[in-house]
């Protein structure tokens, strides 16, 4: 135990030491030319907190049980909590502790990792449904001031750049480790990075929790560039290159690549880039009579089928380049309708010419200069998206290293672009116009609105007492109570990334108290009598939205764990359960409030497709002024008008505000 503690404590003084002289000298070793090679040069290296990130938690059986049923009991009849209490009671004192024994025991055995993620990956991977829409989001970037940065080479030019700058960051281990700072005038300091810089990475983590610094999981960042998920018979694989250099353009259905990075790592000169750009830019083809793209929109199964009829053509070569590349460039230029709905379809789902939806993520650039992201979800989640999204958009704004007036310079046709071109024949035309019909048919099924409201924003949702998502969330329950005075499964992504390997809990909004304020505003109709009354039931809306947050950032919440007892009873081969053989079991997990939150200086706004047919897709951003909130809203037409609950949606706005001003 002593030489243990001796040990440890040399350890702790030479590695101390190097990081004292690496703060007083910080690039002490680096070149003249770094200032341009990284968007970041942290004196606290990129993975430090990650060896001491804890463990994801389990939760105690009785602790799921009872909160499953709470969630129920928000949306089911008396009936029917009823049946689910005794399914319920019976599972806790039946299969329920063995299940949860042997959750136990599996995690016991895999200590390097969280009890959710390899299943997460997994059921990304053998879900058989199309990407667009039904998976990958999308977040849209707000404009440059200055016009002339929004002409679509230099906006292209400049986020290459700056996304080169982040990756460059990100391998070397210079980009800041991602830490969610409680408050950032105590902990977002040069003494925060002194002191924890001085701790060992196996104890790190827990110097932040001094300042109230919580570092976030990063493994995620791993597979932003350079990754790719590939269709296979049953369930998909993702391949990452870890030195990719080059980067995947398509424009117009025509596939492109050229190198962002020199042979040496070191990113290439802004009019290099620029220059590459600027000739698939001028390439004056007109769009593919075979865009082998819109394949990737298809049932996994047929893609891979149709990928692997492919490879025997002789394009194996392509299809290296492609997966390999650090990431796709949309070249969106004959887009010049600034109508935002028009804008919105494009960023989810366009019309598949112009998109490979399997890579890691794509960044779409319009005729406008409207820029967005749209992202393949298997790999990771929010965190590492938006963390790549404000680090490089803000550089490319603040820093943008390729300016208008220096267009003339450039050449027309690089040598450095090299074409993509497929080898193709009858079966591969049939398929891709088969796709083509097929996907107009579902996307134009689909419909999208959304809502810039200036009514109200964070600062007077926390001067009335409440949370402000707990108000977004309230509103969204709202508006589908005034449209068909019913309460219906919802679900809110939470990020577990607080712990090593974490994915996401769900956050279960709709409760007991929302459905009464609800019921109440609702029945009240236009009467303000009973503003006040409805103020002190908001707040006691937002204490219990904040509690299922605080319980689902840390792991507390049920949804995970019921999937892991379900997953596990699975495997076995046994009868499943009572409770989760309960068609309200199902109905909980038929999400038809799907929301999740875009919370970005630099994102306008964001969203997804609805997670089932009947239900709507809900991204949404609450700014920290007063007056902004932002919204976009997807649903299928045969079974909902997203135009029909965003108008219900500013009234259920209306009525909050109204209230939150009441004495």
């Amino acid at each position: 135990m002593v030489i243990n503690m001796i040990i440890f404590l040399s350890e702790l003084w030479v590695d101390g030491i190097s990081k004292v002289f690496s703060y007083i000298l910080p690039g002490h070793s680096r070149s003249i030319d770094d200032e341009y090679q990284y968007l970041q040069q942290s004196s606290l290296p990129t993975m430090h907190f990650q060896a001491s990130l804890p463990r994801l938690p389990i939760p105690k059986l009785e602790d799921t049980c009872k909160k499953y049923l709470k969630a129920q009991k928000a949306i089911l009849s008396p009936e029917e909590c009823e049946r689910t209490a005794k399914n319920v009671a019976a599972f806790q004192l039946k299969e329920g502790p063995q299940l949860h024994q042997q959750l136990l025991e599996l995690d016991a055995k895999n200590k390097h990792t969280s009890y959710i993620s390899e299943p997460w990956f997994d059921m990304y991977l053998r879900d058989r449904r199309p990407l667009p829409i039904n998976f990958n989001p999308y977040m849209v970037f707000y404009q440059e001031k200055n016009a002339a940065y929004n002409m679509p080479l230099v906006k292209a030019t400049n986020i290459l750049i700056s996304s080169a700058r982040f990756l460059r960051s990100l391998r070397a281990g210079l980009l800041e480790p991602e830490v969610f700072h409680m408050n950032r005038k105590k902990s977002d300091t040069k003494f925060f990075r002194f002191v924890t810089g001085l701790l060992p990475s196996r104890i790190a983590t827990y110097g932040a929790y001094l300042f109230k610094a919580f570092p976030l999981d990063m493994s995620q960042f791993n597979h932003l560039f350079g990754t790719t998920r590939i269709p296979e018979i049953e369930k998909d694989r993702i391949t990452s290159d870890p030195n990719a250099r080059h980067v995947l353009v398509i424009r117009r259905g025509h596939l492109y690549t050229f190198d962002i990075l020199n042979e040496d790592g070191s990113i290439r000169s802004p009019h290099e880039i620029a220059s590459c750009v600027n000739t698939i830019l001028h390439d004056p083809r007109a769009p593919s009579l075979c865009p082998i793209g819109i394949l990737t929109t298809t049932e996994r199964n047929q893609w891979a089928r149709n990928r692997q009829h492919l490879v025997n053509l002789g394009n194996a070569d392509v299809f290296k380049k492609i997966d390999t590349a650090t990431f796709l460039l949309a070249l969106d230029d004959d887009l010049v309708d600034e109508d935002i709905n028009v804008l919105l379809r494009d960023f989810l789902h366009a019309d598949g010419t112009n998109r490979w939806f399997d890579k890691s993520f794509t960044l779409i650039v319009t005729g406008k200069g409207w820029t967005a992201i749209n992202f393949e979800h298997s790999w990771g989640d929010g965190v590492a998206v938006l963390r790549f999204c404000q680090d490089m958009k803000h550089d490319a704004t603040v820093r943008p290293r390729f300016h208008p007036e220096e267009r003339a310079q450039l050449s027309i046709s690089s040598p450095d672009v090299q074409k993509l071109e497929f080898k193709i024949d009858d079966v591969t035309m049939e398929s891709v116009n088969r796709a083509l019909k097929e996907y107009k048919h579902w996307t134009d099924r689909l419909t999208m609105q959304h809502l810039l409201h200036n009514i109200f924003g964070k600062k007077q949702c926390k001067t009335a007492g409440v949370s402000p998502d707990a108000v977004m969330q309230l509103a969204f329950q709202l508006a589908l109570y005034k449209l068909e005075k019913r309460a219906v499964a919802t679900y809110e992504s939470c990020s577990t990334a607080a712990f090593k390997h974490g994915r996401t809990e769900t956050i279960r909004s709709c409760t007991d108290e929302t459905q009464a304020l609800c019921k109440a505003i609702v029945e009240s109709g236009t009467s303000q009598i009973n503003d006040s009354k409805y103020k002190k039931m908001m707040i006691e809306c937002s204490n219990a939205h904040t509690a299922l947050t605080k319980e689902a950032a840390m792991g507390q919440g049920f949804d995970r764990h019921l999937f892991m007892l379900r997953r596990i009873c699975l495997e076995n081969g046994g009868e499943l359960p009572a409770i989760f053989k309960d068609p309200v079991f199902a109905k909980l997990n038929e999400n038809i409030l799907s929301t999740s939150t875009l919370g970005a200086s630099v994102i306008l706004g964001g969203g997804f497709g609805p997670v089932v047919e009947h239900g709507y897709g809900i991204g949404y951003a609450i700014d920290d002024t007063d007056l902004s909130i932002r919204l976009g809203v997807a649903s299928y037409r045969d079974h909902r008008d997203a135009s029909e609950y965003v108008a219900s949606l500013k009234s259920a706005f209306e009525d909050i505000h109204r209230i939150l001003q009441s004495e």
